[in-house]
């Protein structure tokens, strides 16, 4: 008991003494994790708003598919990452392969389905019901997921909540493919795994510390966010003009 308290005060010291190894690692962690959510964003939003509204044949299959994708194992993605990015592999010639860039596009993997799949299921409840409204006024169907996912847009803070923390806190691929490089692609997770392993306990928990403090801050925010918008609508709708208005489109 006494190693593990003298263990979790050094690792206090160094979390708020700013100690330079730690925080460098930080950095590094928020970088790529940051960069694959924001990549992951960019791909799976529409995408997912899309699949949510649109009809096609074999449908089913494409959300069983993606639904299947969210339990992809980490280091599976690493593995194909690097054969990928391998000197012998089909992009070998980016010359990214150990280095921050190659994390980042291994996260992006991991983290398109979770964007993709949740944003589908976020915006087919929405669509139940307003999506036959938007479609009998001529929306096309990208047209219709583009309004819903403007409508839903607090709500999408959550997913990309849940893609970050599922990029921020995954281990197996960014090591596989960043090879733990002390100063250059040494993350997080990868550095609590190392440091465990080497019986440096203090700087593991210190990390530990961070991680979990940095995602409670980035949940905070968006509930923070998303209560302000609540109270905002809740505002507009006392306002004497909104029932007026309301009144009148009724009429």
């Amino acid at each position: 008991m006494g190693s593990f308290t003298e263990s979790l005060r050094l690792a206090w010291d160094m979390a708020t003494r700013w100690d330079p190894a730690l925080w460098q690692v930080v950095g590094l962690s928020l970088q790529v994790s940051g960069s694959a959510t924001l990549i992951g964003a960019a791909m799976g939003l529409m995408g997912g708003a899309w699949l949510a509204v649109a009809r096609f044949p074999g449908q089913r299959a494409v959300v069983v598919a993606l639904n299947t994708l969210l339990a992809l194992p980490s280091v599976v993605v690493g593995l194909v990452v690097y054969l990928m990015l391998s000197r012998t592999g089909p992009l070998g010639a980016w010359g990214v392969l150990f280095t921050p860039t190659a994390m980042v596009l291994a996260q992006t993997v991991l983290v398109v389905p979770v964007v993709t799949a949740l944003t589908r299921q976020l915006v087919a409840d929405a669509a139940h019901g307003n999506g036959e409204q938007l479609r009998s006024m001529g929306a096309r169907p990208i047209g219709v997921a583009g309004l819903l996912l403007v409508h839903e847009r607090w709500a999408l803070l959550t997913v990309l909540l849940t893609a970050f923390g599922r990029a921020v806190s995954e281990v197996g691929a960014v090591m596989i493919v960043g090879g733990n490089i002390a100063g250059v692609t040494r993350v997080m997770t990868t550095t609590i795994a190392l440091e465990t392993s080497k019986g440096d306990l203090p700087l593991a928990l210190g990390l530990g510390i961070v991680l979990l403090s940095v995602v409670a801050l980035i949940n905070l925010g968006i509930a923070l966010l998303q209560w302000l918008q609540r109270d905002q609508d809740a505002a507009a709708d006392r306002r004497p003009g909104a029932a007026t208005a309301t009144g009148g489109v009724g009429s």
